[in-house]
């Protein structure tokens, strides 16, 4: 991001949160950052994907003040973590995947505590706001164990919101959560970006990235493998497919068509041909003129674009 000075020149401004050179190494010697660089604006949302061990959750352990890290910096609003903990821990509030709330307590009441942990004046109006955006309102006086696993993950974000942080950092927040829940809480979370608090978010889910992030940043073994906005990354790694219904199955593609990326699927039923909708020219024309030349007919066509989950696994699959 960029900004102007006095002089008329531009100048980038530093990111909301800066990370720096990031490494950590655990006392059995596992490695899982490495040399991580990371810049997030202010009130975006950036979902942060990743297998299995890929260094998500030490990331944002470091972040949030929970995990030391074993070099490198980060900054939140140009605070480092580490000189100005107290600082940058006010500002920023923690879903963890691990449900660890007191199960004897009342929903209000932890919700409430929470924000006394952090040295805020009581608040009822903005507590009775959370829970009411949470749809957690008419659960107030539950205590937590009587509630569902899906509630229970709300009040967690309750909890995070309880002292109203500047950034939201949610681990795997809708794991456990039913359909209609998560979709009530990506509309929550876009509601925070608007008022201009900066999400980021780790999940399984392909689709609630897809759904409500900005950027998709992709870890992978303790490395930031790309960091793009989405519609971008759709558009430099999505590539497009035209599926032709074959009037007659083939056995196997003639030698005249081995110029194309062409495949057979469906038991030979059907043509599909791989090509990239950013070029100049797809090559539909030639190919259609050259099936013409080879006798080959077919009876349907469709195109078919590349999900971000295609993205994904292509990003993170081993080399063969």
């Amino acid at each position: 991001m960029f900004t102007f000075l006095a002089s008329g020149k531009l100048a980038r401004m530093t990111p909301f949160i800066s990370v720096s050179r990031l490494s950590k190494t655990y006392a059995t010697g596992f490695k899982a950052l490495a040399e991580v660089d990371l810049g997030i604006e202010r009130g975006e949302i950036l979902a942060l994907l990743g297998p299995n061990g890929a260094g998500k959750t030490t990331l944002i352990s470091i972040v949030c003040g929970l995990v030391t890290p074993s070099s490198g910096t980060v900054t939140v609003d140009g605070h480092d973590i580490i000189t100005d903990y107290r600082k940058t821990r006010s500002m920023i509030g923690l879903v963890p995947q691990e449900l660890t709330t007191d199960a004897f307590e009342t929903v209000w009441d932890t919700v409430s505590f929470s924000r006394g942990l952090f040295g805020y004046a009581p608040n009822p109006a903005h507590i009775e706001k959370i829970l009411r955006d949470l749809s957690l309102w008419d659960k107030k006086g539950s205590r937590i164990k009587e509630l569902s696993g899906g509630m229970k993950r709300r009040v967690m974000i309750a909890k995070a919101l309880s002292h109203e942080p500047k950034v939201l950092f949610l681990d795997e927040p809708t794991a456990g959560v039913d359909v209609n829940l998560r979709k009530d809480m990506w509309d929550l979370i876009r509601a925070l970006r608007e008022s201009g608090v900066t999400i980021i978010l780790t999940t399984h889910y392909i689709e609630e990235a897809e759904s409500i992030a900005d950027r998709i940043g992709v870890i992978n073994k303790g490395r930031i493998v790309l960091v793009e906005d989405k519609a971008v990354l759709m558009q430099k790694l999505g590539t497009k497919q035209l599926i032709m219904d074959l009037q007659h199955p083939l056995a196997a593609i003639p030698p005249a068509l081995s110029a194309y990326d062409l495949s057979l699927a469906s038991n030979g039923a059907q043509l599909v041909y791989t090509y990239d909708a950013g070029k100049e020219t797809t090559g539909i024309t030639e190919l259609l003129a050259d099936l013409g030349r080879a006798g080959i007919q077919f009876k349907d066509l469709k195109t078919d674009q590349s999900s971000l989950e295609d993205i994904f696994v292509t990003l993170v699959k081993e080399p063969a």
